[in-house]
């Protein structure tokens, strides 16, 4: 039989990844309504955005989100598919295997609408007391049970 240290450390971690749960299931849900965006979809555009000449290759796209490559493929498909102007792919040149896909700039403005609502909904999410007493108490004691 755990130790109750061993036990109040599992039961922290659990609450901790239920309410990372809870924050995504929010975030998740506001994009959709307001920008017809997954999640995954919001962090493609981000991470576009950020890289160098706003383009990168479908391998490390799918694993700066944490898809797998057909996951990744398909999410850029259904981009492509809503023929909303996102995205757009390329052939390697130097590697006629390797896909590139980079940000258009119908992407940059979907995704600066995006952030909009992303930053409101943690803003939302995080000014509500319970929430940001749980995160913080949650932390606190996993810190602690990590030290013992």
């Amino acid at each position: 039989m755990e130790s109750t240290p061993q036990k109040q450390l599992i039961t922290n971690w659990l609450s901790f990844s239920n309410l990372q749960l809870k924050i995504t299931s929010e975030l998740e849900d506001s994009l959709q309504q307001k920008h017809q965006l997954s999640l995954n979809e919001f962090y493609v555009l981000l991470f576009l955005a950020e890289s160098p000449e706003k383009k990168l290759k479908l391998q490390q796209l799918q694993n700066m989100v944490g898809l797998s490559q057909s996951a990744m493929s398909r999410l850029v498909s259904r981009f492509e598919a809503r023929d909303c102007g996102a995205l757009k792919r390329h052939i390697c040149t130097d590697d006629r295997r390797a896909i590139f896909t980079s940000l258009t700039v119908e992407g940059e403005e979907k995704l600066k609408q995006a952030m909009v609502t992303f930053q409101e909904t943690l803003e939302k999410t995080f000014s509500k007391e319970t929430v940001l007493g749980d995160l913080q108490q949650l932390l606190y004691q996993l810190k602690e049970d990590g030290t013992d």
